[in-house]
Protein backbone atom coordinates (compact mmCIF):
# COMPACT_ATOMS: atom_id res chain seq x y z
CA UNK A 1 0.00 0.00 0.00
CA UNK A 2 1.35 3.44 -1.15
CA UNK A 3 0.62 6.68 0.75
CA UNK A 4 1.14 10.48 -0.07
CA UNK A 5 1.24 13.10 2.82
CA UNK A 6 0.36 16.75 1.02
CA UNK A 7 3.22 18.71 3.44
CA UNK A 8 1.60 22.61 3.37
CA UNK A 9 4.05 25.71 4.71
CA UNK A 10 2.96 25.15 8.54
CA UNK A 11 2.25 21.67 8.81
CA UNK A 12 3.87 20.26 11.88
CA UNK A 13 1.94 16.66 11.79
CA UNK A 14 3.56 15.90 8.61
CA UNK A 15 5.93 13.59 10.08
CA UNK A 16 4.12 11.92 12.62
CA UNK A 17 1.51 10.64 9.90
CA UNK A 18 4.99 9.16 7.86
CA UNK A 19 5.44 7.86 11.35
CA UNK A 20 2.07 6.07 11.71
CA UNK A 21 1.63 4.86 8.34
CA UNK A 22 5.18 3.44 8.04
CA UNK A 23 4.27 1.44 11.77
CA UNK A 24 1.67 -0.28 9.49
CA UNK A 25 4.23 -1.03 6.34
CA UNK A 26 2.62 1.78 4.28
CA UNK A 27 5.17 2.99 2.37
CA UNK A 28 5.13 7.08 2.14
CA UNK A 29 5.79 10.14 -0.02
CA UNK A 30 6.50 13.47 1.21
CA UNK A 31 4.66 15.74 -1.31
CA UNK A 32 5.29 19.52 -1.51
CA UNK A 33 2.30 21.67 -1.93
CA UNK A 34 3.67 23.30 -5.22
CA UNK A 35 3.55 20.09 -6.74
CA UNK A 36 1.41 19.67 -10.01
CA UNK A 37 1.12 15.63 -10.13
CA UNK A 38 0.64 13.10 -7.24
CA UNK A 39 2.69 10.03 -7.05
CA UNK A 40 0.47 6.57 -7.60
CA UNK A 41 -1.33 6.38 -4.43
CA UNK A 42 -3.70 3.95 -2.62
CA UNK A 43 -4.46 7.17 -0.07
CA UNK A 44 -3.72 11.04 0.16
CA UNK A 45 -3.56 12.35 3.67
CA UNK A 46 -3.75 16.11 4.93
CA UNK A 47 -1.84 16.11 7.68
CA UNK A 48 -2.24 18.38 10.91
CA UNK A 49 -0.90 21.82 11.27
CA UNK A 50 -0.98 25.66 10.79
CA UNK A 51 -0.79 25.77 7.25
CA UNK A 52 -0.45 29.01 5.96
CA UNK A 53 -0.20 30.41 9.60
CA UNK A 54 -3.93 29.83 9.66
CA UNK A 55 -3.82 33.26 8.12
CA UNK A 56 -7.61 34.42 6.18
CA UNK A 57 -9.29 31.18 7.24
CA UNK A 58 -7.82 28.17 8.73
CA UNK A 59 -6.89 26.12 5.59
CA UNK A 60 -8.26 28.61 3.36
CA UNK A 61 -4.59 29.22 1.25
CA UNK A 62 -3.56 25.80 1.42
CA UNK A 63 -7.19 24.52 -0.47
CA UNK A 64 -5.95 26.64 -3.31
CA UNK A 65 -2.36 25.20 -3.36
CA UNK A 66 -1.67 23.29 -6.63
CA UNK A 67 -1.64 19.71 -5.39
CA UNK A 68 -4.88 20.32 -4.52
CA UNK A 69 -6.53 20.05 -8.09
CA UNK A 70 -4.72 16.92 -8.35
CA UNK A 71 -6.07 15.20 -4.72
CA UNK A 72 -9.49 16.76 -5.56
CA UNK A 73 -9.64 15.03 -9.02
CA UNK A 74 -8.06 11.90 -7.25
CA UNK A 75 -10.90 11.96 -4.45
CA UNK A 76 -13.79 12.24 -7.38
CA UNK A 77 -12.83 9.14 -8.97
CA UNK A 78 -12.95 7.14 -5.60
CA UNK A 79 -9.30 7.61 -4.23
CA UNK A 80 -9.18 7.28 0.18
CA UNK A 81 -8.69 10.85 1.20
CA UNK A 82 -7.64 11.02 5.31
CA UNK A 83 -7.73 14.71 6.37
CA UNK A 84 -6.93 15.54 10.41
CA UNK A 85 -7.19 19.11 12.08
CA UNK A 86 -5.65 21.40 9.55
CA UNK A 87 -6.17 18.43 7.09
CA UNK A 88 -9.91 18.57 8.14
CA UNK A 89 -10.07 22.10 7.68
CA UNK A 90 -8.87 22.31 4.20
CA UNK A 91 -10.81 19.22 2.92
CA UNK A 92 -14.21 21.85 3.78
CA UNK A 93 -12.15 24.88 2.24
CA UNK A 94 -11.65 23.04 -1.27
CA UNK A 95 -14.97 21.37 -1.35
CA UNK A 96 -14.32 17.82 -0.59
CA UNK A 97 -16.55 17.59 2.93
CA UNK A 98 -19.55 19.83 3.52
CA UNK A 99 -19.85 22.63 6.49
CA UNK A 100 -16.80 24.50 8.13
CA UNK A 101 -14.50 24.82 11.32
CA UNK A 102 -15.29 27.22 13.34
CA UNK A 103 -13.26 29.40 15.98
CA UNK A 104 -13.84 26.79 19.61
CA UNK A 105 -16.89 28.09 20.92
CA UNK A 106 -14.51 29.61 24.50
CA UNK A 107 -12.49 31.03 21.81
CA UNK A 108 -9.45 29.25 23.11
CA UNK A 109 -6.78 26.65 21.65
CA UNK A 110 -7.84 23.10 23.49
CA UNK A 111 -4.80 20.59 23.31
CA UNK A 112 -5.97 17.61 25.55
CA UNK A 113 -6.93 14.10 25.26
CA UNK A 114 -10.88 13.76 24.21
CA UNK A 115 -13.21 10.53 24.02
CA UNK A 116 -14.81 9.73 20.42
CA UNK A 117 -17.67 7.63 19.52
CA UNK A 118 -17.77 5.42 16.56
CA UNK A 119 -20.79 6.21 14.97
CA UNK A 120 -20.38 4.40 11.47
CA UNK A 121 -17.83 1.74 11.70
CA UNK A 122 -18.76 0.75 7.77
CA UNK A 123 -16.24 3.15 6.23
CA UNK A 124 -12.52 2.07 4.91
CA UNK A 125 -11.23 4.25 7.88
CA UNK A 126 -13.25 2.30 10.82
CA UNK A 127 -13.57 -1.24 9.18
CA UNK A 128 -11.85 -2.80 12.30
CA UNK A 129 -13.46 -0.56 14.58
CA UNK A 130 -16.58 -2.41 16.51
CA UNK A 131 -19.68 -0.36 16.57
CA UNK A 132 -19.97 2.47 19.10
CA UNK A 133 -16.38 2.00 20.02
CA UNK A 134 -14.93 5.51 21.96
CA UNK A 135 -11.48 5.80 21.21
CA UNK A 136 -9.37 7.87 23.88
CA UNK A 137 -7.62 10.50 21.55
CA UNK A 138 -5.91 14.07 21.85
CA UNK A 139 -7.30 17.07 20.03
CA UNK A 140 -5.03 20.11 19.51
CA UNK A 141 -6.73 23.10 17.55
CA UNK A 142 -8.01 26.77 17.89
CA UNK A 143 -10.65 25.92 15.14
CA UNK A 144 -12.44 22.86 15.61
CA UNK A 145 -15.95 23.98 16.02
CA UNK A 146 -17.99 22.07 13.11
CA UNK A 147 -20.67 24.27 11.77
CA UNK A 148 -23.13 23.46 8.75
CA UNK A 149 -26.44 24.48 7.52
CA UNK A 150 -29.43 22.47 8.54
CA UNK A 151 -29.83 21.09 4.69
CA UNK A 152 -26.13 19.98 5.12
CA UNK A 153 -26.83 18.76 8.97
CA UNK A 154 -30.17 16.23 7.38
CA UNK A 155 -27.74 15.49 4.58
CA UNK A 156 -25.36 13.88 6.89
CA UNK A 157 -27.65 12.09 9.09
CA UNK A 158 -29.20 11.00 6.16
CA UNK A 159 -26.21 9.65 4.02
CA UNK A 160 -24.81 8.05 7.58
CA UNK A 161 -21.72 10.66 6.93
CA UNK A 162 -21.42 11.42 10.90
CA UNK A 163 -18.18 9.17 11.64
CA UNK A 164 -17.27 10.16 15.19
CA UNK A 165 -18.88 12.30 17.95
CA UNK A 166 -17.13 13.37 20.69
CA UNK A 167 -18.49 12.00 24.05
CA UNK A 168 -17.12 11.46 27.79
CA UNK A 169 -15.87 8.08 29.10
CA UNK A 170 -18.92 6.11 29.31
CA UNK A 171 -19.90 7.26 25.73
CA UNK A 172 -22.60 9.61 26.74
CA UNK A 173 -22.91 12.28 23.79
CA UNK A 174 -23.59 16.10 25.55
CA UNK A 175 -22.74 19.38 26.14
CA UNK A 176 -20.60 18.84 28.38
CA UNK A 177 -18.35 15.70 26.43
CA UNK A 178 -18.20 18.82 23.60
CA UNK A 179 -14.83 20.29 23.47
CA UNK A 180 -15.40 23.15 21.05
CA UNK A 181 -19.35 23.75 20.69
CA UNK A 182 -19.13 21.36 17.79
CA UNK A 183 -22.89 21.26 16.03
CA UNK A 184 -24.28 17.69 17.38
CA UNK A 185 -20.14 16.91 18.92
CA UNK A 186 -19.40 15.79 15.49
CA UNK A 187 -15.47 14.92 15.52
CA UNK A 188 -15.16 13.74 11.90
CA UNK A 189 -17.31 13.06 8.62
CA UNK A 190 -17.10 11.49 5.60
CA UNK A 191 -18.57 12.59 2.11
CA UNK A 192 -21.20 10.82 0.39
CA UNK A 193 -18.88 8.18 -1.43
CA UNK A 194 -17.54 7.62 2.02
CA UNK A 195 -13.69 7.76 0.80
CA UNK A 196 -12.94 11.08 2.18
CA UNK A 197 -12.74 11.11 5.78
CA UNK A 198 -11.98 14.34 7.96
CA UNK A 199 -10.97 14.40 11.90
CA UNK A 200 -10.70 16.68 14.23
CA UNK A 201 -8.50 14.30 16.78
CA UNK A 202 -5.01 13.02 15.70
CA UNK A 203 -5.46 9.67 15.82
CA UNK A 204 -1.72 9.31 14.73
CA UNK A 205 -0.60 10.23 18.20
CA UNK A 206 -1.82 7.31 19.77
CA UNK A 207 -0.67 4.58 17.60
CA UNK A 208 2.24 3.18 20.41
CA UNK A 209 1.61 2.63 23.71
CA UNK A 210 5.25 5.09 24.16
CA UNK A 211 3.47 7.45 22.90
CA UNK A 212 0.65 7.46 25.50
CA UNK A 213 -2.25 5.20 23.89
CA UNK A 214 -2.57 3.15 21.03
CA UNK A 215 -6.43 3.84 20.38
CA UNK A 216 -5.62 5.28 16.89
CA UNK A 217 -4.11 2.02 15.70
CA UNK A 218 -7.53 0.70 14.62
CA UNK A 219 -8.12 3.72 12.09
CA UNK A 220 -4.63 2.65 10.19
CA UNK A 221 -5.70 -1.38 10.17
CA UNK A 222 -8.59 -0.58 8.61
CA UNK A 223 -6.99 1.59 5.73
CA UNK A 224 -4.87 -1.64 5.19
Amino acid sequence: MKASVIVFPGSNCDRDIQVALEKFQIATTMVWHQETELPKSDLVVLPGGFSYGDYLRCGSMASKSKIMKEVIQYAGTGGYVFGICNGFQILTEAGLLPGALLRNNKLKFICKDVQIKTINNQTAFTKKLSEHKILTVPIAHNDGNFFASKEEIQSLKDNNQIVFQYCDKEGNISGESNPNGSFLNIAGIVNKNKNVLGMMPHPERVIDQLLGGTDGQEIFRSLL
